[in-house]
């Protein structure tokens, strides 16, 4: 019985060469693409994959969101976080919404196969320069190269990301499960942290820091 995935990727092109290497070379079945979290959501709850192939940073709803949606309603579900990011923020915020594995988009073609055969097993895949870099940071924290990021608590990141990517202060809320109130709040607080006055120049921010695309 042939391994079924989806891919989740807002680009059209490294969604079919995905394709290419999974079913040509390796014999497993694409069963939908999705280009941003709703879809991929959407095509998780209809299709049942055993595997999704999950980009971070999507628009719209971005990958960990999305990741941790799927994960709580269908735990069987095994996502493989990808990503051209090796920041040590995103492969723990992606781990903590429940992801199964972490490669980066430069190494897929050699180390998918193995990501997906851990996975199925049960354990976890970071592909090895991802897990330098972690393992690096938790060994010797002052030599991690300096980022205003780090003024941010996890949860500050988590909503910087979902406000440059489009969300309302209402449906961030409801995706956080807090009041428009506190979201409103810790905004302000991500801005003032950051010393950015306003959406446009936050927007730039999150881009050059990795937190989100175009």
């Amino acid at each position: 019985m042939s391994i079924k995935i989806i891919l989740a990727d807002d680009h059209a092109l490294m969604r079919s060469g995905l394709r290419t290497l999974l079913v040509n070379e390796l014999g497993m079945e694409v069963v939908g693409e999705a280009g941003n979290g709703e879809e991929t959501i959407r095509l998780a709850r209809q299709l049942a994959p055993d595997i999704v192939i999950m980009d971070i940073t999507m628009p719209g709803l971005d990958g960990i969101e999305a990741t941790r949606q799927i994960v709580t309603e269908m735990p069987s579900v095994r996502v493989i976080a990808l990503s051209m990011h090796a920041n040590k923020l995103f492969v723990e915020d992606i781990f903590k919404a429940g992801a199964s594995g972490y490669l980066l988009k430069a190494c897929a073609s050699l180390e998918l196969e193995a990501a997906i055969q851990t996975v199925l097993k049960g354990e976890v895949y970071i592909c090895p320069k991802i897990a330098g870099v972690v393992v690096g940071a938790r060994e010797n924290p002052d030599s991690t190269i300096p980022s205003s990021l780090n003024l941010l608590t996890a949860k500050e990141c988590e909503v910087l990301r979902l406000v440059v990517s489009g969300k309302s202060t209402k449906e961030i809320a409801q995706l956080l499960d807090k009041s428009p109130q506190t979201v409103d709040a810790s905004r302000r607080q991500i801005m003032q942290k950051l010393g950015i006055d306003n959406l446009a120049d936050l927007v730039k921010y999150a881009i050059r820091e990795g937190l989100t695309t175009l």
